[in-house]
């Protein structure tokens, strides 16, 4: 049989692939589809960047387009196939009961043939069925995907700014602490302080320069992720970006709910689910005979071996019906079936996952913008001590030690540090929350993706949507801050006066004999992929 196929180097494969690559580029720059005034932003322009240059999108995007070509490749199997066969040959054979006994024969010939599906048992209709459905999930992981993508791109955005500001903030604990080392070394020398506090001054001088080393090295690990995600390394100047707190849900309940309703994540679960149902219908076909109409004709000397014949046609119906396969075909019936329980179980915990992402995210936000006020209030109060201390311990006053200037410099060194923190979780926490509402990207102006199709018309989840997934929040109840304050006021109430109090609280105090704490070092921040 004779087959044509495209040469990988013909006109016609380069002028497919051209078509793929453009059309490959079109979608990727649709997701970014925005105007050069609106990239002032630079959160929008690193997600931007990160969605058109990421690995991880552009094979997505590509894995789609791979399904919606599988459905091209299936479907044809409903359309008539046409043939060519040629042959030349020359044929001996032998037959002892003849005379001659062995006889040669040329032939050669050309033929076509004509076959059409008359019915498999709709095994080819359910499984273009199946590949729709498949081509739709790989279309919301593409959007899954890109959300994602969005959301760690922010993260990275950051995460940079942030070890920058703590850079800044070890920078300057250093420097204070040098400065310390400076005075107490003066003192010393000049026989006013004693050599203990100058070694003590010393070893904190020491940590400072260990926690300034630890922040550098945090701020080279997001920055070498920066340039993993986003494809370049941060620009010397990255400004922190507003809060993105539009429309938000009222309430963590709220949110979830609306994260369960907009997550591709779970779209492209339910679109999994349907495909394995397809497939069993696609299994259970093979119980069912196999029709063809077939029509062949062709000609040439001796043509199909028969001696003198010139030409040959053939009209036919061909049915094939498998009767016994060892019970294969029932076991892949059941093994698809155990494979449509794993995808509804898989859907169930997408939605588990998407509800749990979604509370903790918008319950950050509630909780960092509480925390921000504490923390302010603790900086201004620790820094406000500490200049107190270091007046008091310059000039000489009795009763402030050296020990009590090192401990409120790192206090205010740590309440920096914690307020820095909390300011930039504050702002990636907003971030997550529209992640987990699938709406990053819009709120931040980005379009998406653009497959050619409308892929989402008429979609919904109907009977499919996660049966084991119930929306509601439990509600952990605050503090009673007011009961905490009426327990305050009985123990000063109950202590004698210069005393301690009649009730000791939960965690006792500090002695004298007891060694001092050491300042808090930072922790060497986890590596993300």
């Amino acid at each position: 049989m004779t087959r044509f196929q495209v040469s990988k180097n013909s006109p016609l494969s380069a002028s497919r692939c051209a078509v793929r690559a453009v059309a490959l580029a079109a979608g990727l720059a649709c997701v970014a589809l925005t105007s050069t005034a609106q990239t002032a932003d630079p959160l929008r322009a690193t997600v931007e960047k990160a969605l058109q240059t990421n690995p991880e999108v552009t094979a997505k995007f590509n894995a789609y387009r791979a399904s919606d070509d599988a459905i091209g490749v299936v479907r044809g199997g409903l359309l008539p196939r046409l043939d060519l066969d040629a042959s030349i040959a020359r044929d001996r054979t032998r037959i002892t009961s003849r005379t001659p006994t062995t006889q040669n024969l040329n032939r050669s010939g050309i033929g076509l043939t004509l076959s059409q599906l008359l019915w498999d048992g709709l095994a080819t209709s359910n499984d273009v069925n199946r590949l729709s459905h498949e081509k739709l999930a790989r279309y919301y992981e593409l959007l899954d995907t890109s959300e994602q993508i969005a959301l760690e791109a922010a993260r990275a955005y950051y995460d940079v700014i942030r070890y920058r500001r703590l850079v800044e903030l070890a920078e300057d604990n250093y420097v204070q602490h040098k400065y310390v080392s400076l005075q107490i070394g003066k003192r010393t020398r000049a026989g006013v302080d004693r050599s203990v506090n100058l070694e003590q001054a010393n070893a904190r001088l020491a940590l400072a320069e260990s926690n300034l080393t630890t922040e550098l090295s945090n701020l080279h690990d997001v920055t070498a992720r920066y340039q993993r995600l986003v494809g370049e390394s941060p620009p010397a100047s990255l400004p922190a970006p507003g809060m993105l707190q539009q429309t938000l849900p009222n309430n963590a309940t709220e949110a979830a709910s609306t994260a369960i309703r907009r997550s591709p994540a779970i779209s492209s679960a339910i679109e999994s689910l349907r495909a394995n149902r397809a497939t069993v219908k696609v299994r259970e076909a093979a119980f069912q005979p196999r029709v063809e109409a077939r029509l062949s004709g062709g000609g040439g000397k001796n043509y199909q071996g028969v001696l003198d014949q010139d030409r040959s046609a053939t009209a036919e119906i061909v049915m094939s019906w498998n009767l016994f396969a060892g019970g294969s075909d029932r076991a892949r019936v059941r093994q698809q079936v155990d494979l449509v329980n794993q995808a509804a179980d898989l859907r169930d915990k997408t939605c588990r996952d998407v509800r749990q992402t979604a509370a903790i995210a918008f319950n950050d936000t509630r909780k960092l913008t509480e925390q921000l006020v504490y923390l302010d209030r603790n900086t201004v109060a620790i820094t406000n001590a500490r200049d107190a201390y270091r007046l008091q311990f310059d000039n000489g006053i009795a009763g402030r030690t050296l020990l009590d200037l090192l401990n409120s410099e790192n206090e205010v060194y740590t309440a920096r540090r914690s307020l820095a923190n909390a300011q930039y979780d504050q702002g990636l926490a907003y971030v997550r929350t529209q992640a987990a509402l699938n709406s990053l990207n819009s709120t931040l102006g980005i379009a998406k993706p653009n497959t050619g199709t409308d892929d989402e018309a008429g979609w919904e989840a109907g009977n499919d949507a996660p049966t084991r997934c119930p929306t509601l929040i439990p509600d952990v109840p605050p503090s009673n801050r007011t009961a905490l304050d009426t327990r305050a006021e009985q123990m000063a109430n109950t202590a004698p006066a210069g005393g301690t109090p009649a009730l000791a609280p939960a965690v006792p105090a500090m002695t004298p004999s007891d060694p001092p704490a050491p300042p808090p070092v930072p922790q060497r921040r986890q590596r993300r992929r």
